[in-house]
């Protein structure tokens, strides 16, 4: 306990930040549900005062203590993929920062709840988050929302973002203190978004993300032509002529003899494995960012 405090709180230059860091780690690791400052400081025999002031006063460097926890979770997970994903805590007043009527995984469904965006690092064998963020619903923002804001010390400048932006956002950060994937994975809720896709591109990070079969794509085979130019305006750029049809109707034309049966892992009981078809395709949908001959890159669809 002591050597993962000293390692990880060592950018705390103060004595007494030490200090408090290590019991504020100390509470969060001892028994007992409730993991506000009052309980743990309860349990620790000090005043919470102590621990309260140390996380919401305190300007101790939050950054440099986050990138050495991230580090030392890579080194202890050795990860083969980083997840994406967002998780509700269910609330049941409407005073904690950022907590709205809202779809929360953690209950199913709608309800009072806060939702925080993670960046984990995951093996076979063990998860750890290397980020999160609070996401800040749009209903945060805005003139009616300054009371509460005010009492929850929101600054400013934090106001709603998606959470796919709020992804992008911990994967800059993290890869500023010398850390990437090797390949990034997240469910439909972040892989139907054109904009967190091209996110990932444009940073030159792999990715496999789970795709809703209504989304639409083109073939393989398929190639933009250019329109005839009627001498008025600019001329018109290279497009798709055919429409995209959804990535179902793909599967389904490939048909299964298309497919092959693959292995992963042995699970407890018998080996892992399922028929899977992979084809090439080129997704379509509102924003496919086309290159300047107006070719929409090739993506695996894997079914």
């Amino acid at each position: 306990m002591d050597e993962f405090a000293s390692e990880v709180f060592a950018p705390l230059v103060r004595r007494d930040w030490l200090e408090k860091g290590q019991l504020y780690v100390r509470g969060l690791l001892l028994d007992g549900r409730r993991k506000s400052m009052q309980p743990m400081a309860e349990r620790l025999g000090v005043d919470h005062q102590r621990l309260q002031q140390f996380m919401t006063s305190s300007t101790w460097p939050v950054a440099d203590v986050r990138a050495r926890l991230a580090w030392r979770a890579v080194r202890a997970v050795c990860p083969q993929v980083w997840v994406v994903d967002d998780t509700g805590f269910p609330k049941d007043g409407t005073a904690s920062p950022g907590v709205a009527r809202q779809y929360s995984g953690t209950l199913g469904k709608v309800g009072n709840c806060q939702i925080g965006v993670s960046v984990h690092a995951a093996s076979d064998t063990a998860s750890c988050p290397l980020s999160w963020r609070l996401f800040l619903p749009a209903a945060w923002d805005g003139p009616e929302a300054a009371a509460r804001r005010a009492a929850c010390r929101i600054p400013d400048t934090e106001h709603h973002r998606p959470k796919w932006q709020l992804a992008l956002e911990m994967l800059d950060e993290l890869s500023g203190i010398g850390l990437r994937p090797a390949a990034l994975v997240a469910d439909t809720g972040y892989g139907a978004n054109a904009d967190f896709r091209h996110g990932l591109e444009d940073r030159g990070l792999a990715y496999v993300l789970q795709a809703g079969a209504e989304m639409t794509a083109h073939g393989e085979d398929t190639e933009p032509r250019q329109p005839a130019y009627g001498g008025l305006g600019p001329r018109p750029r290279p497009r798709y002529r055919s429409r995209p049809v959804s990535l179902r109707d793909h599967v389904l034309a490939a048909g299964r003899h298309h497919g092959r049966t693959l292995t992963w892992r042995r699970g407890s009981r018998a080996a892992m494995s399922s028929h899977f078809v992979l084809l090439r395709i080129r997704l379509a949908g509102r924003l496919p960012k086309p290159a300047a001959d107006g070719t929409i890159g090739l993506s695996w669809l894997i079914a």
